[in-house]
């Protein structure tokens, strides 16, 4: 079991980022021993509400106890609500689960759910807050690096169907995101590089001299150093500023935060969401793939493309489709994957690509015929 730090009286452990949302402005908070401190910060900013959290089968063995105690000494009555752990959890049954659950709790609209994990049950916790009782408040508490710095902000909720990754859900902001880095230290190696994926994105899309001090400190990030602290804010700032320009996906703006994920999730969903490509693994081919075709359509110079890849390889994320344990499939049916993709306009294919490194744009109507003579060079890599 994860040993958790006991609450900091030093304020300083602790970074706020704020979401300057027009009437529903919410706070990231951002630290050591977050989870301890949970229920006296959500109980200040919620009084007399109740808290149903919604974990997986895995993070409940870490973390559950300490949060539920947390919690439970602040009055904030908790119950917990625990599904299996993996992707296949964002599903339509797994919703009906927690949807059902809440309401058996009797939990009301002012109550609130507590997402404890990673992506996923912040995604699916989210997306069954937003619809039991026509919407209730939900607080975030992201226990891996992904959820940290990208998935927990900006209100993005879903499951995944057979046909594709998140195309069902809504926009709905969580009330509060308490960032414990201290959940980290029962991260998989694995699973804390998948997650820097999302961080190292955020340095591509609009901010070089981010990603040129990842180049440099990537190995104290990784390490969980001083450096992580620094690396999650950052990103938490980045995605604040995208998330309130363009809160609904709408101008364009937003949708720069999905750079690698229109190729990473066609992979995804080829591998069925399990273990053979995890979503940040999927993500880092995906970055890779999107500057070496921007390279190959002369937008950006072949060597940002071999920096992208040589630095996501040093942090140790795959760069391409060789990468991926097992057969990959066909180009045809990761092109209709493709099409699936939530950016598509009228059948015809977006794509974030990138006229340099921090230089991401998005580039409508990508001609079909030009992603097949692309990941015809990619098989050969």
């Amino acid at each position: 079991m994860t040993t958790l730090s006991a609450p900091r009286s030093d304020a300083e452990a602790t970074t706020t980022v704020v979401v300057p949302l027009a009437g529903k402005a919410y706070d990231i908070l951002i630290g050591p021993g977050l989870i301890a401190r949970a229920g006296a910060e959500i109980a200040a900013r919620f009084p007399g509400a109740r808290a149903s959290i919604v974990t997986d089968d895995t993070v409940a063995g870490h973390l559950a106890g300490a949060l539920n105690a947390s919690l439970e000494a602040a009055g904030l009555e908790p119950q917990t609500i625990v599904v299996p752990a993996g992707e296949k959890t964002k599903s339509f049954a797994v919703l009906e689960t927690v949807v059902d659950g809440l309401i058996a709790q009797r939990r009301e609209r002012g109550d609130l759910v507590v997402a404890l994990g990673g992506g996923v049950i912040g995604d699916l916790a989210g997306f069954a807050a937003s619809i039991t009782r026509r919407g209730m408040r939900f607080v975030q508490i992201p226990t891996s690096l992904l959820a940290q710095v990208d998935s927990s902000v900006g209100g993005k909720t879903g499951i995944n169907t057979p046909r594709g990754k998140n195309l069902v859900g809504t926009f709905h902001q969580p009330s509060l995101v308490l960032a414990d880095t201290d959940a980290l230290a029962s991260l998989s190696p694995r699973h804390l590089r998948a997650g820097y994926a999302e961080v190292a994105k955020y340095g591509l899309i609009d901010d070089a001299p981010f990603f040129a001090w990842l180049e440099r400190n990537h190995g104290e990030v990784l390490a969980r150093g001083p450096a992580l602290t620094h690396a999650v804010a950052t990103s938490c700032r980045a995605k604040a500023r995208v998330v309130v320009a363009d809160e609904f996906e709408t101008t364009g703006a937003r949708a720069l935060l999905n750079l690698g994920h229109t190729f990473g999730h066609a992979l995804e969903a080829s591998t069925g969401y399990g273990e053979r490509l995890i979503h940040g693994e999927g993500v880092a081919i995906g970055m890779a793939q999107a500057f070496r075709f921007s390279a190959s359509l002369g937008l950006c110079a072949p060597a940002d493309a071999e920096r992208v890849a040589a630095h996501l390889a040093a942090a140790g994320l795959p760069t391409r489709l060789a990468d991926i344990p097992g057969d990959v499939a066909d180009d045809e049916t990761l092109i209709a994957l493709m099409g699936q993709d939530k950016k598509v306009k009228r059948g015809r294919l977006t794509f974030i690509l990138a006229r340099g490194i921090g230089e991401a744009y998005v580039a409508n109507d990508v001609p079909p015929d030009a992603v097949r003579a692309f990941l015809a060079t990619e098989r050969t890599l």
